[in-house]
């Protein structure tokens, strides 16, 4: 247990950060499979949809740190790839 004001501060830090990130994190995979779903279904229609809302999505968790800068990058450009196939 943290004893140090400057600890105590970092503790309720580090638990706003964490349930932050879990959200996001949940929020980012459920946009993923939308995506996924979409192109399994060969909609070309909801899966450009789905994937202009979940590009901005990862772009915003990178930079808020919740994922690695180059992590949001390898996801863009896979789905990307996987839905410009269906055009």
């Amino acid at each position: 247990m943290a004893t140090h004001k400057s600890a105590e501060k970092r503790d309720r830090q580090s638990k706003k950060h964490r349930t932050r990130n879990i959200a996001a994190k949940s929020a980012i995979k459920t946009k993923i499979k939308s995506v996924l779903a979409s192109v399994d279904s060969k909609n070309k229609e909801n899966s450009i949809h789905a994937l202009k809302t979940v590009t901005p999505a990862l772009a915003k968790a990178a930079s808020k740190g919740v994922i690695h800068k180059k992590n949001a990058s390898r996801k863009i450009s896979r789905l990307t790839k996987k839905v410009n196939a269906l055009k």
